[in-house]
């Protein structure tokens, strides 16, 4: 790892804003005499199981998709649950990154598919993390009730190899990665704009705020973006 790369993917961010109390407070049980591993593998499992994976309500807006504003909530989609993993791992001194990629779930994506019109999923997010001197990937959006909803085992991660790909039910593939990003010091938010603007046009008319789906994003951002 490059000298640069420990401020690079140990600071805190406006996004990954981990000195905060509500970031604080979610982590107040926290082991302190855990190794730093430990503490890695806690704060993955609590990020992973504590919020009920949601992708039906989604707001890309930059004020919205702070660590401190994830930690205060129940339900939380993959972008979230990366973005509050990395920055609790950043706050005990693992350096993360973020990643980002379109999937394509086999599984109970129905209802989602049709506030989406398109079978992709832009944007899923994950953490890449720095241990024992190499770079995993890891996924703590699937809780253990959506999984055992799904037919599905939970993803788990060793830090020895990437933990992405929830592959396989007992009826089949359950979801494939189409194409990855790559991975960011902090959230590319015009690229994601961009990307699920191009994706999912009809989205970005109005903000939605409606029970069973909402979807907000940066007026400024979008602006900016059908300009250009």
């Amino acid at each position: 790892m490059e000298a640069d790369s420990n401020e690079n993917y140990l600071s805190a961010t406006p996004t990954l804003d981990y000195q905060s109390d509500e970031v604080q407070a979610f982590m107040a049980d926290l082991p302190l005499t855990a190794s730093i591993e430990e503490k890695a593998f806690w704060i993955y499992h609590k990020v992973r199981n504590h919020f009920l994976y949601d992708p039906y309500h989604l707001d890309l807006r930059p004020s919205q998709l702070k660590a401190s504003v994830v930690a205060t909530k129940s339900r939380a989609w993959c972008v979230e649950k990366a973005v509050l993993t990395a920055a609790c791992m950043r706050a005990v001194g693992v350096p993360t990154r973020l990643g980002f990629g379109i999937v394509k779930n086999h599984i109970g994506v129905e209802k989602l598919t049709s506030y989406l019109k398109r079978d992709e999923i832009v944007f899923h997010g994950f953490v890449d993390v720095f241990l024992n001197g190499k770079w995993t990937k890891c996924t703590p959006a699937f809780d253990q009730r959506i999984c055992a909803m799904s037919g599905v085992e939970p993803l788990d991660w060793n830090a020895t190899e990437d933990s992405l790909f929830q592959a396989f039910s007992s009826n089949g593939r359950f979801m494939e990665y189409l194409h990855f990003y790559g991975v960011f010091p902090d959230v590319p938010f015009e690229l994601m704009h961009q990307e699920m603007f191009s994706y999912y046009p009809h989205l970005f008319h109005e903000q939605i705020e409606t029970r069973p789906f909402s979807f907000h994003f940066d007026a400024g951002i979008t602006e900016h973006l059908k300009k250009n």
